[in-house]
């Protein structure tokens, strides 16, 4: 029965945890602080269930640097905990005040009027996946920044390569190299940006392979090799749709998944008048910009090339059919009408 839950709300930080419980058929609070360690929250674990006498204890916090932990701790612990989305919870016009004890408190009787939007934790093996994609992400943003050190230390001195050609290629490299600068600081400032970006570049060829053997394991396997069916994705891009979504099952329509990625419009509606603007760029970011990337493919003539035909060898003529289909694009522009219909 939902008059018989305790409700816990609880704002969590890298050092402690404030908590505040909403017994049943209560309106005063019992609010206070523990540690955010593995042994404290066991024993809050133990005080909450005591507390409930056999009763349903639901627990919540927001989603966060804290990550899932706190979760998986607390529901070994028999305590029902979800992680909720910041950005979904609702905020009263003019509230000034903010503090630990508050959002606490804010939480719990959030959570027992049911307004919360709850995230889909993922397991063990699907957060470290994640984290490896991200850690290839932030590799590439690495180079990027390293390179663009070196390009604009050269700019600076009047060497700007040929606008006409992509920097980074075989001519632009054979180029930097045959760049000599008298003073011997500056040779030693250019040795250290090129080294600078020859690890990087390492880094980035390691994680790509690190990758590649992660989409071989059963659990990634197939629906890996389907998504390489689309032109613009290969393992990498793949590996993040997968990794970051960890089960598209969990949506109820593509258009929810859409809104989740923030690929729908901008909707104001009032009265006979209704105004569509930019996509929202809302949810997770990281499978938007993998998605965008993978789109510029679709820029050009629609050909299958060798190594996209390779990639479609053997997989399910369902796939083929949607990879090949010409209403089957990576970000399919969300039509306006649908979009009001909602």
């Amino acid at each position: 029965m939902e008059g018989s839950i305790t409700w816990v709300g609880i704002d969590a930080h890298k050092k402690t945890l404030a908590v505040a419980v909403l017994p049943p058929g209560s309106r005063v609070p019992e609010e206070f602080t523990v540690d955010n360690t593995e042994s404290a929250i066991r024993k809050l674990g133990r005080r909450l269930t005591k507390a409930a006498k056999g009763r349903e204890v639901r627990a919540c916090y927001e989603a966060g640097t804290c990550g899932f932990t706190l979760q998986r701790r607390l529901d070994a612990a028999g305590v029902i905990c979800e992680v909720i989305a910041p950005s979904l919870i609702p905020k009263k016009a003019g509230e000034r005040f903010k503090t630990d004890r508050r959002d606490a408190l804010k939480l719990a009787e959030l959570s027992r009027a049911g307004v919360l939007t709850a995230v889909s934790p993922p397991t063990l093996e699907q957060e470290a996946m994640r984290d490896l994609c991200r850690c290839r992400e932030a590799a590439r943003a690495d180079l990027h920044r390293v390179r663009h050190r070196l390009v604009k230390m050269l700019v600076r001195r009047g060497l700007v390569f040929d606008p006409h050609q992509r920097l980074w290629s075989v001519a632009h490299r054979r180029w930097i190299d045959g760049l000599f600068f008298e003073n011997p600081v500056v040779r030693t400032v250019v040795a250290e940006y090129r080294l600078a970006i020859e690890q990087t570049e390492r880094r980035l060829r390691a994680l790509d392979k690190e990758i590649e053997k992660a989409a071989e394991l059963p659990l990634y396997r197939e629906h890996v090799a389907w998504l390489r069916c689309f032109r613009g994705i290969d393992t990498t891009v793949a590996m993040i749709i997968v990794a970051e979504l960890h089960g598209v099952d969990r949506f109820e329509s593509p258009r929810a998944l859409a809104a989740y990625l923030g690929l729908v419009p901008t909707l104001h509606a009032s009265g006979d008048s209704a105004r569509h603007g930019k996509i929202t760029k809302t949810g997770n970011g990281h499978i938007r910009r993998a998605l965008v990337q993978a789109s510029w493919q679709y820029r050009h003539r629609p050909a299958v090339g060798v190594a996209l035909r390779k990639r479609r060898e053997g997989q399910p003529e369902r796939v083929l059919v949607r990879a090949t289909s010409r209403r089957s694009t990576i970000m399919r522009p969300y039509s306006v009408r649908a979009a009001t219909r909602e």
